[in-house]
C-alpha cells in the first residue's frame, strides 16, 4: 500500500479552483468542487494532452485540445473523442493538508 502524499494546504484550493503537481512522475490535478476535493491524473485519454488547460464547469473538465469531456469525480468520459476514462485518486485532508495516494506508486 502506498503512502499519502501532500499536495498542499486546504486553503490553497478554493471552491471552483484546482492545483496541479507532479507526484512521482504523474501529473495530478486536485479540484475543489463545492467544497469537496477530487483528484485526477491530468492527462486526456484521447491524445495524452493535459486537461487542466481546458474549462471546468461544475464537475466537468473539457480537454482544451479536442473537446473531450470527463467527470472529475469519477473519471467517466462524458463526450468524445475520448472513450477511456481518466484515472482518479483517493483524496483526504489530514492535519490541514490535502493528500492523495495511488497504489500504482508502490
Amino acid at each position: 500500500m502506498s503512502d499519502w502524499v501532500n499536495v498542499g494546504s486546504v486553503d490553497e484550493i478554493q471552491p471552483g479552483q484546482y492545483k496541479t503537481m507532479d507526484i512521482k512522475d504523474t501529473m495530478i490535478a486536485v479540484f475543489n468542487i463545492e467544497g469537496k476535493l477530487y483528484a485526477i491524473e491530468d492527462v486526456c485519454t484521447h491524445d495524452g494532452g493535459i486537461l487542466t488547460g481546458g474549462t471546468l464547469a461544475g464537475c466537468v473538465i473539457t480537454c482544451p485540445r479536442h473537446g473531450a469531456q470527463f467527470d472529475v469525480r469519477s473519471g467517466t468520459v462524458l463526450a468524445p473523442p475520448a472513450y477511456e476514462p481518466i484515472t482518479t485518486f483517493p483524496v483526504r485532508v489530514h492535519d490541514g493538508m490535502i493528500q492523495v495516494k495511488d497504489d500504482r506508486w508502490d
